[in-house]
């Protein structure tokens, strides 16, 4: 018996925005190998997202092993822009005395309005 080799499509989609999604799901590529990298084995990401298929896990987790440097520049521009977007809107709404704007607003409402 011989086995039919053959290239299977990567289960990995880019977004319009650059974002990579898993197995027609709305998965990301950073979410799988951050469990990943915490030590979550195939099977236990598969349970924590059961929209991932188990082979599709496993295939994007050889790929990352075999391209471990594209991909970690790919996570890093990621998280890049993940903090200018971040630092964006903490400009345009300043966190500082976010705790006390949100309780007095919280007491405004539960006054009567009559």
């Amino acid at each position: 018996m011989s086995l039919t080799l053959e290239d299977q499509p990567l289960p990995m989609q880019e977004t319009a925005e650059g974002v990579i999604r898993i197995g027609g799901t709305r998965v990301t590529l950073d979410t799988v190998l951050g469990a990943y990298c915490r030590g979550a084995s195939a099977e236990e990401i598969a349970r924590a997202f059961d929209t991932l298929r188990l082979e599709d896990i496993y295939a994007v987790l050889s790929y990352y092993l075999r391209h471990t440097a594209e991909v970690e520049e790919y996570l890093r521009q990621r998280e890049a822009a993940a903090e200018a977007v971040r630092r964006e809107n903490e400009k345009r709404f300043p966190p500082d005395g976010l705790r006390e704007r949100l309780l007095a607003r919280r007491h405004d409402r539960s006054e009567p309005s009559c």
